[in-house]
């Protein structure tokens, strides 16, 4: 696993943030991920006037891991507007979920934690598969 630089990813985080479409709530998104190759993926909110079609900043992170090459999340940093530490929302804890599972490291409000922790329980692939 790549050593993680958590004030690496923040910058990332930010610079991300700052290209965020958020006309209508003024809450500005960035985050950026880890990838197990090494490879550090971006993403910012989106928002649209039918704001329940909007894109967290997550689901672009998440759309550009897989157009770069795919691979799995180790560690990612979501910030808001002023670079803090910001918690992703329910879909997109399951979004990282699934891209980097339960060894993922989120950066929180209370320092780096393993999804396990962030999501436990969580809901995933192997829960498909009949018993």
């Amino acid at each position: 696993m790549p050593e993680v630089d958590w004030a690496a990813l923040r910058r990332e985080a930010v610079t991300a943030m700052r290209t965020a479409y958020a006309p209508y709530s003024g809450f500005p998104v960035g985050v950026a991920g880890l990838v197990d190759d090494g490879r550090v993926v971006s993403g910012c909110n989106v928002e649209n006037a039918a704001y329940g079609v909007g894109l967290c900043a997550e689901c672009g992170m998440v759309s550009q891991l897989h157009r770069t090459g795919g691979g799995r999340l180790v560690a990612v940093a979501c910030v808001n507007r002023d670079g803090a530490a910001l918690m992703p929302c329910g879909r997109c804890r399951q979004l990282l979920w699934e891209n980097g599972g339960p060894d993922c490291l989120l950066d929180t409000p209370e320092g780096a934690l393993p999804m396990r922790e962030v999501l436990p329980q969580a809901f995933g692939a192997d829960d498909l598969h009949p018993a």
